[in-house]
């Protein structure tokens, strides 16, 4: 599987640090389910994550943090 490139995966988020926190938190799910089909043709959940969200398979949703 070939990894997307980051000009399109940064159009599709507003920072690097959203790109990261994304893609981990999708990777962690995809580990979870364990039956994805592309973890049986060794393909790693990281790769599946990038490739879903340059695809725009995943949205996400930035809530802004409450200031003590």
């Amino acid at each position: 599987m070939k990894q997307p490139s980051l000009d399109v995966l940064m159009s599709k988020v507003d920072s690097k640090y959203t790109l990261v926190k994304v893609v981990a938190k999708r990777a962690r799910m995809i580990m979870e389910e364990a039956k994805h089909e592309d973890l049986a043709k060794g393909v790693k959940p990281v790769s599946i994550s990038l490739e879903e969200i340059s695809h725009s398979d995943i949205n996400y949703e930035c809530t802004p943090e409450e200031s003590i």
